[in-house]
């Protein structure tokens, strides 16, 4: 089975103390993952060593990064490099989310480089694609993520590939209230698998996660996880409250 993974994306929230708290309640509730499934905490910079700490003992509990630069190195102060979260023993990073793409400017061509460091650095990128309403309502939206796809990951090996989990974001749902339905998500869930099958032959696609990442709720967390191509969710604003962290994790197929 793909890995069905529940990934928390605190953004740029809570103070250390707070965050440490969280995760005590979150790992208090003691939820044994099954061998396929992974709980991940993308937290601000500053807190990695602590959120690591916190889960290196645990089975299948793991941090994230939320972003990297896309240079190795060099005069680029306040960046982080993908080097140096390796050198913190940091497993994931999300690339190309929506907000880094909206007001930092990111490109795919830039994206492309994040995603070939973290692979150099053995950091698994969670890489987020997705349409803004805009898109969505001029009927676009699959040529749009396709074009996402193709120029910040379709240079890789099929060996390579792999090694990616990829984030569908609708952005009109982030942060809105709004949601896409189970049969919206599913429909660009199975999209993306068919691009990607397309480039990398069936057995590939069927083995890469895909998350939804769109206002998942505790409420609605297991009727999303339930759509066949659905393998979690990128968690933003549910995430910081341990009770519905908690409810989405155990959701997970």
């Amino acid at each position: 089975m793909r890995k069905q993974i529940a990934a928390a994306n605190w953004k740029m929230n809570l103070t250390f103390q707070q965050g440490e708290k969280l995760l005590d309640d979150i790992l208090g509730a003691d939820i044994k993952l099954k061998e396929y499934q992974q709980t991940l905490f993308a937290v601000p910079f500053p807190y990695l060593l602590m959120a690591r700490s916190e889960v290196e003992e645990l089975r299948n509990y793991y941090v994230a990064a939320q972003n990297c630069y896309h240079r190795k190195n060099g005069a680029f102060t306040g960046e982080v490099s993908p080097e140096m979260l390796h050198s913190l023993a940091v497993p994931y990073c999300v690339v190309g989310h929506s907000e880094r793409r909206e007001y930092f400017n990111e490109t795919n061509a830039m994206l492309a480089d994040k995603v070939n460091l973290c692979l150099e650095n053995f950091i698994t990128p969670i890489f987020c694609c997705g349409e803004s309403l805009t898109i969505r309502e001029s009927g676009t939206q699959n040529q749009f993520v396709e074009t996402q796809l193709k120029e910040s990951l379709f240079h890789l090996s099929a060996e390579k590939i792999k090694d990616i989990v990829i984030a569908y974001e609708p952005i009109w749902a982030i942060g809105t209230g709004k949601t896409a339905s189970t049969d919206q998500a599913q429909e660009m869930h199975a999209h993306l698998r068919s691009i990607l099958g397309k480039q990398y032959g069936k057995d590939v696609a069927d083995n890469i996660s895909i998350l939804y990442g769109g206002s998942v709720k505790a409420n609605n967390a297991k009727e999303l996880f339930s759509c066949a191509d659905v393998d979690g969710g990128l968690v933003g604003g549910a995430s910081l409250i341990a009770d519905d962290f908690i409810q989405i994790i155990r959701a997970l197929k």
